[in-house]
């Protein structure tokens, strides 16, 4: 189950994850944004089996903030599961709302400098460090998904 909420955060309701996604429901998410020293940003690659934006460079960690969760556990968590950073500190960037044909999602991005190993998880189809040219090449080609590149263009060239 996945919590609704207004625009503002606001828990209004909850509703299984694949309704939500049926019905665009707007549902919280979190996603991290780690860069290394340099300046470079980690992406995940999304495998292809993945249903949603598969084949596609993402943030560095995506996903749902479950039902009685807050932003910050979720972080922590899905930080942890997707590329096994557990040591980190982060800071919190303006929350939006995303939506598109497949999703609609209060979005709250995060940003962590990091110079650790990462590990990705085997949900994820690996992932690298990029530079901001090499992203910024990539953008509108497909590569990545709509989401990072819409945060790219908010809050990190």
């Amino acid at each position: 189950m996945l919590p609704l909420v207004d625009t503002d955060g606001n828990v209004i309701g909850s509703a299984p994850r694949d309704v939500c996604h049926e019905q665009h429901l707007l549902h919280p998410v979190v996603h991290l944004h780690v860069l290394n020293s340099a300046g470079d940003i980690y992406l995940q690659h999304r495998p292809v089996w993945k249903k949603t934006q598969p084949d596609k460079w993402d943030s560095a960690v995506g996903g749902h903030i479950d039902a009685g969760e807050d932003v910050v556990t979720a972080l922590l968590r899905e930080t942890r599961e997707e590329i096994g950073i557990t040591d980190f500190k982060y800071r919190s960037l303006h929350k939006y709302v995303f939506e598109c044909e497949l999703d609609r999602e209060l979005v709250y991005p995060f940003v962590a400098v990091y110079d650790g190993p990462i590990y990705p998880s085997e949900e994820l189809d690996g992932g690298r460090f990029w530079t901001k040219s090499e992203i910024e090449a990539a953008i509108g080609s497909g590569q990545l998904t709509p989401n990072f590149e819409q945060e790219y263009k908010m809050f990190l060239q």
